[in-house]
């Protein structure tokens, strides 16, 4: 039976990259987008997320939710990364479809209740959506079958601060309540992230198999790696929310430790992840008060590119 999820995403041109996965892969059930700020405003968000479901051929549900940061101002966003559009400044259509009346919190709750212990949340942005269904279901975090984030960074340093992951730091106080909730959670950051690149020659191939959702990834894919080019000096980019994807579907891939996280919400280190490994003693206790999680570590960088090349090319 193929695994019901539902995507939590600010499309963002890596997110288009995994919303084209998860709509491709026959072994996953996308029961609704929800969308939120982060990459680009949140109406944006939702408009790409219901242009990128048509473009594959899906009729999926779309709840539009956090617009701002729970707590702090929000930052810019980044539109030299990702384009004004979210999707690489190109001159695309409206969607035919609107989001549903529900926000997205809302959708999460309503969803969980229906389907208990089936449905499985992956959220490639900022984690306000998840925090706001929390706040209104406590008990949420016992009907999710598992919840994956892509976001944070353990020893790979940040990349919006020296110490912070761009999801984490959009919305701090969010992801400290999202990653100690006593909920199934596995963590994909930028140490496994970092370590996957999808080629010019792999876009290439993608393209030519996907028709007019190829085309909208092609050319968003041109944008998104000429920031990779001049910032890391990678001939490609790196599919960070298809990651948490793979994670899902090929977690033998990868490598996790198993430990507990927190996220500093204040100061210079805002955003930043903090990870005490199960089992190793540090100075006081303080490291250990959230429940235990799977934090990935490791990952067969190759394998996994492979395997998203084979369901965007099928």
């Amino acid at each position: 039976m193929p695994t019901p999820i539902i995507f939590d995403t600010d499309p963002g041109v890596d997110d288009a990259q995994a919303i084209a996965l998860i709509m491709l892969d026959p072994e996953i059930e996308v029961v609704g987008l929800t969308t939120t700020f982060g990459n680009v405003h949140v109406d944006t968000a939702t408009r790409n997320a219901l242009l990128l479901a048509e473009l594959a051929g899906q009729d999926i549900p779309v709840a539009q939710g956090a617009a701002y940061p729970l707590a702090k101002t929000p930052h810019d966003v980044p539109a030299h990364i990702h384009g004004a559009d979210g999707l690489g400044n190109q001159d695309l259509p409206e969607p035919k479809g609107k989001a549903v009346e529900q926000t997205a919190a809302q959708f999460i709750v309503e969803q969980t209740r229906q389907r208990p212990g089936e449905i499985t949340l992956v959220a490639v942005g900022p984690l306000g959506n998840l925090a706001t269904a929390i706040q209104l279901d406590p008990d949420v975090v016992n009907r999710v079958k598992q919840v994956v984030i892509m976001g944070g960074s353990i020893m790979r340093g940040g990349n919006v601060t020296p110490v912070a992951e761009a999801n984490m730091f959009s919305d701090p106080h969010a992801a400290s309540r999202v990653l100690t909730a006593k909920w199934p959670l596995t963590l994909v950051g930028l140490d496994v992230t970092h370590e996957t690149v999808i080629e010019p020659e792999r876009m290439a191939r993608i393209r030519e198999a996907q028709g007019a959702l190829g085309e909208v990834l092609a050319k968003s894919y041109d944008f998104y790696a000429d920031f990779y080019r001049e910032a890391l000096g990678i001939d490609g980019c790196c599919p960070h929310d298809s990651c948490a994807v793979a994670w899902l579907r090929r977690p033998d891939l990868f490598t996790t430790v198993r430990g507990h996280l927190s996220v500093v919400t204040e100061g210079l280190a805002e955003g930043q992840t903090l990870f005490a490994p199960e089992g190793r003693g540090f100075v006081g206790d303080r490291w250990m008060q959230s429940p235990l999680v799977d934090v990935c570590m490791g990952v067969d960088g190759k394998a996994a590119v492979d395997w998203m090349e084979s369901v965007l090319t099928a």
